[in-house]
């Protein structure tokens, strides 16, 4: 018999605010999804469309919600942040499509390379976004910040990504406590900021910066995602760390429901949360 002491079951005890962030997350990434890597301003998104860049059905999610889903179900299934199980559910994501609608169309570079060596990968060409879009959840519970960390390296294992991820999840925190403080907070900060000054590729402080930005120049759920995607290149993701955080500010009850009938997987979000 094992004498070792199973770590305690982690505090989830905001399952309301989760789900707002959730279904934030994944409208404002099934609403970026057909126009990732298009040049700003060469379109305009006004709400959920299909085809485009990866030709799929209107109200598709990416890779960014699937792996945000699978942090989701570990922490639901094991009751504590478990690394390990949430790299074997990252391995199943990729491999066999567990928690993508129709399986993978999209990828990151650095994701990929973890994934398939079995460890992060830590230079500084390795702080892509791929570990912020799937690290919301652990806002929800009592997960500490060397936690986040190690969530972030199970592909991003530079100290970029690390510390991006954690601001992500403590800002997060601020708008479970008081989103009105927040927003003010933010529009303080970003409102002035002209758009031409925000980043919106793959690197993961120009996500996390643009996601601030969408979020302090805007006063509703809808008008921050469609900023997100209209800033063109990433969109997908801005839009899905951006609607994360919307989301959580304003509540589901936010969320156009016209966008709400149009996501698919919706089983598969209600699945895991916990």
């Amino acid at each position: 018999m094992s004498d070792a002491v199973a770590p305690p079951a982690i505090d989830t005890t905001r399952p309301r605010e989760l789900r707002d962030a959730v279904l934030g997350e994944a409208v404002g990434d099934a609403l970026g999804v057909p126009f990732e890597f298009r040049e700003r301003d060469s379109f305009e998104c006004t709400g959920m469309t299909g085809g485009g860049s990866h030709a799929q059905p209107a109200g598709t999610w990416s890779d960014d919600s699937a792996m945000m889903l699978a942090t989701c179900d570990s922490i639901k299934t094991c009751g504590r942040v478990d690394v390990d199980d949430m790299r074997l559910r990252f391995e199943a994501w990729l491999r066999m499509g567990s928690y993508a609608i129709d399986g993978v169309f999209d990828v990151g570079c650095t994701t990929s390379s973890a994934l398939q060596a079995g460890h992060g990968m830590k230079g500084e060409w390795d702080n892509g976004n791929g570990s912020l879009m799937r690290i919301a959840p652990l806002a929800f519970c009592d997960a500490t910040d060397d936690e986040v960390r190690d969530v972030s390296g199970i592909t991003h294992a530079h100290h970029v990504s690390y510390e991006t991820c954690v601001e992500f999840v403590h800002v997060l925190r601020e708008a479970i406590a008081d989103p009105v403080a927040l927003h003010a907070r933010l529009v303080a900060e970003h409102g002035e900021t002209p758009r031409r000054r925000i980043r919106s590729g793959g690197f993961v402080r120009d996500t996390y910066e643009a996601a601030l930005w969408c979020v302090g120049t805007t006063q509703s759920y809808r008008d921050c995602v469609l900023a997100a995607v209209n800033l063109g290149d990433d969109t997908d993701t801005t839009a899905a760390v951006a609607g994360a955080l919307a989301g959580t500010i304003y509540g589901a009850t936010s969320i156009p429901e016209e966008w709400l009938d149009v996501l698919r997987g919706t089983e598969i979000i209600e699945s895991c949360l916990f």
